[in-house]
């Protein structure tokens, strides 16, 4: 299946952190491409340490080059965000500002969790940062009330759940295809008229 996942996630107290919610939600990405990534776990990015514009893509460090080169291997991206304090992670902030042009002309989807507005503030905020990354963002976006979900400490799915999730993914798969051709192209060289 054309397209791939991506959900970088910020390290968090057990009952917040989004592993049993990502396990929940990854069961319907099983025609895709998974990879759970953890920014500080599993690839050393401590805060954002490039002392250049990472538009042009001279990376000092190697965890910066794994980090782009992972980044740009996939065709589009699914976001599971905490709301701390109206905002998404800070984690995820500096993740996503290591590297620019790996994030260009890709799609994501935004599955939000949180409080008594389940993270809608979160996304949102999100949405705005992807912009300017050239990360184009689907409509369909699945948001997660923490109050009943996580009511015993484990995560137990809302009735209608899947249902969003699968929606937001259909959404996400064909934007990711109509982008890869968007890649391909700029990537031709220009022929003259």
């Amino acid at each position: 299946m054309a397209g791939s996942a991506d959900a970088p996630r910020a390290p968090g107290p057990p009952v917040r952190d989004g592993r049993g919610l990502g396990r929940a939600v990854g069961g319907g990405l099983v025609a895709l491409r998974v990879e759970a990534l953890d920014r500080r776990a599993d690839h050393d990015l401590g805060n954002l340490d490039e002392p250049g514009n990472p538009s042009f893509q001279q990376y000092q460090h190697d965890h910066t080059r794994a980090w782009g080169a992972l980044i740009d291997s996939f065709d589009g991206y699914v976001f599971l965000v905490p709301e701390y304090n109206r905002a998404y992670p800070g984690a995820l902030k500096n993740a996503l500002d290591y590297v620019y042009r790996e994030w260009n002309d890709k799609a994501a989807g935004i599955i939000s969790y949180g409080g008594w507005v389940a993270g809608a503030r979160a996304a949102e905020a999100l949405r705005l940062v992807l912009a300017e990354l050239q990360v184009a963002t689907v409509r369909a976006q699945p948001a997660i009330s923490t109050h009943p979900s996580f009511r015993t400490g484990a995560f137990v799915p809302q009735e209608g759940l899947d249902t969003g999730v699968e929606g937001m993914l259909d959404q996400l798969i064909a934007w990711s295809g109509a982008l890869r051709g968007v890649r391909r192209a700029k990537a031709q060289p220009a022929t003259a008229a």
